[in-house]
């Protein structure tokens, strides 16, 4: 069957109908962009002529991501959170804010009120005696090369299982969650564990999606942070640790050349006593480079919702 409707006056009508245009009330923003929203959807169900079955088959899809709170995993998935990133890009470009450490996706997994610490924090409980001891470290500087004093660095990563404190009830309050504040120079400096990447769980409504699309969920071990200070740009990114297998091949999208960090080995037993550790250890260094703004909207991160962010 193959039936074309869409351009009919009726269906037109309709539209304007269930957007609310004929009603005083409402947002008229969320009326334009529902009616231009449903307006493709009409369109797709005509120009693929889908079903009833694919229909109720994707609004059960739909109810099954909901259920399992994924839309948040499966945002990134489908390239929301670069395109967005990808739009703010050029929007700096325009407004001639260049230059600085790029952005990258946000992710789902922030957790405000972490630990605040000055200059370093141990992020790490100790309770992974396996793990590999990480030395996360950097400076803040502006794009003049000029230290940033007190910059605000907020990081969080996830275990060497691949999950994140808060959401995973095993793992202790903020855990590899902190807040650091840099010093007079700009230095941060973080005991960590080297993180594992993840990936969808295989049964998933979010994998079951990316399995139509012949794709896979798996995420390359990576640091999430937010960086900012007076009178610069914040900065939300993330750094992927090079030598991944999926470094290059981010179901999120996430990756950009110019955060992919080199995680050196060091077996020297003063390197280790210099940082109050009894064994070899991975150090990572992320130099972090600020963009000024007077514009105080961009000196903060831009609002959507976050767990215990409104607490």
């Amino acid at each position: 069957m193959t039936v074309k409707i869409f351009d009919t006056p009726e269906v037109q009508d309709f539209l304007k109908t269930v957007s609310g245009f004929d009603q005083a009330g409402g947002s008229e923003r969320a009326k334009q962009i529902l009616h231009r929203l449903l307006s493709d959807v009409y369109r797709l169900i005509d120009d693929f002529d889908v079903t009833p079955e694919e229909f109720w088959g994707a609004i059960s899809q739909l109810n099954a991501l909901g259920k399992e709170t994924q839309f948040g995993l499966l945002a990134p998935g489908l390239g929301f959170d670069h395109y967005l990133d990808m739009r703010m890009d050029a929007a700096d470009e325009q407004a001639g804010l260049t230059g600085g450490t790029p952005r990258t996706i946000e992710g789902p997994l922030y957790v405000a009120g972490a630990p605040e610490a000055e200059g370093f924090a141990r992020m790490d409980d100790g309770s992974d005696t396996e793990a590999e001891v990480m030395w996360l470290t950097g400076q803040v500087r502006d794009v003049n090369g000029n230290p940033v004093p007190g910059a605000k660095v907020e990081i969080w990563h996830a275990d060497t299982k691949g999950n994140y404190s808060f959401f995973d009830p095993t793992q202790s309050e903020y855990h590899l969650r902190r807040t650091i504040h840099a010093d007079a120079e700009g230095r941060y400096s973080a005991r960590s564990i080297i993180p594992s990447g993840y990936g969808c769980p295989p049964d998933s409504p979010t994998q079951q999606v990316l399995d139509l699309l012949g794709r896979h969920g798996q995420r390359p071990a990576h640091i999430h942070f937010f960086i900012s200070a007076p009178g610069h740009k914040h900065l939300t990114t993330q750094i992927n640790l090079a030598g991944d297998p999926y470094t290059y091949d981010d179901f999120a999208f996430a990756t950009r050349e110019e955060l992919v960090i080199d995680a050196n080995r060091l077996e020297d037993a003063a390197e280790a006593e210099l940082r109050g550790l009894e064994g070899p250890f991975t150090e990572v260094v992320f130099d972090v480079e600020l963009a000024r703004t007077d514009a105080a909207e961009l000196q903060s991160r831009h609002k959507r919702p976050r767990a215990l962010e409104d607490a």
